[in-house]
């Protein structure tokens, strides 16, 4: 069930331009996004995963210009500037590993 979340805000600070940036950072990134190309998902799943590898990527691997260090160290959860290996390692230990494959059994 959704949670209102409900304020005051001050309309001289109300702007939606910190969202259109984020959905244009996302388009230019992933190509998922864009129209009328063959870089879609078939599968939800497909496509949330690339969402949350974009979202971990530009947070903890890349950069920004304007604080010159990444968002993640800006905000004091990590203390260094994350790898692709990184990223890969911390995916591969999120996922559950692969169950055991029983006997393969003929049919006739």
């Amino acid at each position: 069930m959704a949670k209102t979340v409900s304020g005051d805000p001050d309309p001289k600070h109300v702007s939606t331009s910190y969202v259109e940036r984020h959905n244009l950072t996302m388009r230019m990134g992933m190509r998922r996004f864009t129209r009328l190309t063959n870089g879609f998902s078939k599968k939800i799943q497909n496509h949330a995963a690339m969402v949350a590898i974009h979202a971990v990527y530009y947070n903890y691997a890349r950069i920004h210009k304007t604080l010159r260090i990444t968002p993640s160290m800006a905000a004091g959860l990590s203390d260094h500037v994350w790898s692709l290996e990184e990223i890969i390692q911390m995916a591969d230990n999120y996922l559950p590993k692969p169950a055991k494959r029983g006997p393969y059994k003929k049919t006739a």
